[in-house]
């Protein structure tokens, strides 16, 4: 189970304090346990600081403390601090990304059957797609519904999410689609066959989880394959 302690203090040395957490990442590295960290200062109050410090369980965390530059490091720190900081020992009982979410929403909107719902929830009005297979990117929501419709029109298809991994504002995407086609696609006509591609994606999101920018790379010449366009080259 993930592993959250909260660290509490009050200090006006903070300038000195961010040094020393420098010093000491660069003394435990190939040792320390934790997997992210992460200091806040309170809006209404310079010299107060919360760090929040994730590890992947709480023995992880255990044996992170037990390192003899963690303890020393933490004698210094207390020595920077106003007052003793308090210490807030969470197990995590739900972690969300929210943004991971709202993507994973929209690849499951994209292949649902029925009318394409506006997307306005999911996506800004202003939103910018990269697509390497379009000679020009396609700009507004207007113009990204139209893009996904052309693949709906032609295939029945769904997406399997095979990984995820987020960053600041950004989310990358690794998927699989699965379809089958049901009506011409870019001069071929409707073969029936069930195809298979595999891709990734870039989103970036705005604050409140909505779309603004996408890159797309997929293997499009192998679902050309798939749907004998090279054959007919090759005649």
């Amino acid at each position: 189970m993930t592993f959250v302690q909260v660290i509490d203090c009050r200090t006006s040395r903070f300038d000195e304090m961010n040094r020393l957490m420098d010093t000491w990442v660069v003394q435990t590295r190939g040792k320390r346990t934790a997997t992210h960290n992460i200091i806040g200062k309170d809006r209404s109050d310079d010299s107060h600081f919360i760090e929040i410090v994730e590890f992947p369980s709480y023995e992880e965390a255990m044996r992170n403390s037990h390192l003899p530059e963690t303890d020393r490091v933490f004698q210094e720190m207390v020595a920077l601090c106003d007052e003793m900081p308090t210490f807030t020992d969470l197990d995590v009982v739900r972690d969300e990304q929210l943004y991971a979410t709202n993507i994973r929403s929209l690849f499951q909107t994209m292949a649902a059957p029925g009318e394409l719902p506006a997307l306005n929830d999911l996506m800004v009005e202003h939103y910018h797609d990269h697509d390497p297979a379009n000679e020009q990117d396609a700009l507004g929501l207007d113009a990204m519904r139209r893009q996904i419709e052309m693949w709906r029109s032609a295939f029945d298809s769904s997406f399997s999410i095979e990984d995820q991994i987020c960053e600041g504002d950004r989310v990358c995407t690794r998927w699989t689609w699965n379809g089958t086609q049901k009506a011409d696609f870019m001069g071929l006509p409707s073969t029936g066959k069930q195809v298979s591609m595999t891709g990734s994606t870039i989103f970036r999101c705005q604050d409140d989880g909505k779309i603004v920018e996408g890159w797309w790379q997929y293997d499009r010449l192998g679902l050309m394959a798939q749907l004998g366009a090279l054959d007919q080259l090759e005649t």
